[in-house]
């Protein structure tokens, strides 16, 4: 099966500065003095590949990186270390509704948000509708975006994203929001996705999402790779080590 994504080595560090300066004065007076800073590592050595058409979930504690790996991947943060190599168009479903404007009608934000996208004036001409309705938003198409609520945001900026036709998915807890009946309608859109060789990652702490739509899963402690492989084998491993889990081979692969 041919690699779609290609990690190797991959490490991410940021520089946390041990001084805050809120002032002019302060600054001033800082340049004059050799600054300090404490580097965070967020990843380490993390190393992977996936084929065309898998869908690999990303799961582990708050902080072990999961988010900070999809954006280094989508090309968002540059990696501090090793390769990320990614085979074909890619969609990141990461911060939904960027560049949405409140005081513009629900309408007006697809075909806005559908140009940031990628997408061409003919196909948002001929997809409006659907978005809108996939949305379940027809009542509101002529309504502000500021007088909707979050939730129905996050459903309009995911029905538009899926218009890009993708080969690579990036996805982050994008199933957190949204009633059972949206959830659904999100697991069909993956599904066909898999069904036409759409190779996905997915972010989740529903791990019960994860082994209902992941072939294999991806493990991080601390921004390190505790394993990868078999999603159920990954998930029970995760759930019953318990403690001890975070203390386990991180060179495994299940």
């Amino acid at each position: 099966m041919r690699a779609v994504v290609e990690v190797e080595g991959l490490s991410k560090t940021f520089r946390i500065p041990h001084e805050r300066r809120t002032t002019v004065f302060e600054t001033l007076a800082g340049a004059f003095r050799k600054n300090e800073y404490e580097v965070f590592s967020v990843l380490e050595a993390v190393t992977f590949s996936i084929g065309e058409g898998e869908c690999v979930g990303i799961i582990g504690d708050n902080g072990s990186g999961k988010s900070t790996l999809l954006k280094v991947i989508a090309n968002i943060l540059r990696p501090s270390g090793g390769t990320v190599t990614v085979r074909g168009r890619m969609t990141p479903f990461l911060e939904l509704g960027v560049g949405f404007q409140p005081d513009l009608t629900v309408r007006d934000n697809v075909a806005m948000y559908a140009t940031i996208m990628g997408l061409s004036n003919g196909v948002i001409r001929e997809r409006i509708d659907d978005v809108i309705e996939f949305a379940g938003l027809g009542r509101f198409e002529d309504a502000k975006l500021k007088n909707l609520s979050s939730g129905m945001q996050v459903r309009l900026a995911f029905s538009t994203a899926i218009q890009t036709d993708p080969d690579v998915l990036l996805v982050d807890e994008v199933l957190a929001v949204g009633d059972m009946e949206f959830q659904q309608k999100c697991f069909e859109v993956f599904n066909r996705y898999r069904k036409e060789g759409v190779t996905t990652l997915f972010v989740s702490h529903d791990l019960g999402s994860i082994r209902r739509f992941c072939d294999k899963t991806l493990l991080l402690s601390h921004g390190r790779q505790v394993a990868f492989g078999d999603t159920g084998e990954v998930i029970d491993w995760y759930v019953n080590g318990g403690a001890g889990w975070g203390r386990l081979d991180m060179s495994r692969d299940l």
